[in-house]
C-alpha cells in the first residue's frame, strides 16, 4: 500500500483530535486549534464552517472508516469464525492507532450537533452489528439481542485502549486484547 502524504483537512482534524482529547472539545479555542495546525484560527473555517462541523466530520469519517473496513474483512475472511477474528483485530488496529479519537467519542459525544449524533448512531449500529451477524453464525443459539449486547461489550473493551496498556508495548496490548475480546465472544477458533 502507497503511504500518501495527509491533506490540510486531515491534518486539522488529526491535531484536533490530539487537542481535545486532552483538554476536551469545550476547552480549546479556534485560535488555539488554528495556532497548533500552523494557521491561524480563522483559517480553519477554509475548512470547516465552525468548531461543531470539525467534531461531526471527525466522528462521523471514523465510524464511516470502521464500518467500511469492518464490511471488507469480513468479505474476505474465511467463514465466521475468521470474521469474527478479523473484526477484532481490525477494531483493535484502530484503537491503538486512534487513542485520541476514541477519548474524543466517548467525551465529547453530547457536544456533537444532533444530525451528527444521528448519522453516527446509524453507522456504529451496522457496525455492531455486523459483528453480532457474525457471531451468530459461529454460535446459532445465541439470540440476536445477546449478540449485540456481546458485540457492544466487546467493542467497548476494545475502547478501552486509551486507558490500558501504559505498563506494556502496543504489541503486547494488541494481543492481550484481541485474545479477550474473541474469548469473551465465545468465539475462538
Amino acid at each position: 500500500m502507497i503511504e500518501t502524504e495527509p491533506t490540510r483537512r486531515e491534518q486539522i482534524l488529526a491535531t484536533a483530535a490530539e487537542l481535545f482529547a486532552a483538554r476536551g472539545f469545550h476547552g480549546v479555542s479556534v485560535a488555539e486549534l488554528g495556532a497548533a495546525c500552523g494557521i491561524s484560527g480563522p483559517a480553519l473555517y477554509k475548512h470547516f464552517p465552525n468548531k461543531q462541523a470539525l467534531l461531526a466530520d471527525m466522528l462521523v469519517s471514523i465510524s464511516e472508516e470502521l464500518l467500511a473496513v469492518g464490511r471488507a474483512r469480513v468479505a474476505a475472511a474465511d467463514g465466521p469464525a475468521a470474521a469474527v477474528q478479523a473484526l477484532v483485530d481490525w477494531h483493535v488496529e484502530f484503537a491503538l492507532g486512534h487513542r485520541p479519537l476514541i477519548i474524543v467519542q466517548d467525551r465529547d459525544w453530547e457536544s456533537l450537533p444532533e444530525q451528527a449524533r444521528d448519522q453516527v448512531r446509524r453507522l456504529q449500529r451496522s457496525y455492531v452489528d455486523l459483528l453480532a451477524n457474525q457471531l451468530r453464525l459461529v454460535r446459532p443459539a445465541v439470540s440476536k439481542p445477546t449478540a449485540h449486547a456481546a458485540a457492544q461489550a466487546a467493542f467497548g473493551l476494545l475502547n478501552s485502549t486509551p486507558r490500558a496498556g501504559h505498563a506494556i508495548s502496543d504489541d503486547a496490548l494488541r494481543t492481550l486484547l484481541a485474545a479477550m475480546a474473541v474469548a469473551a465472544l465465545g468465539a475462538a477458533r
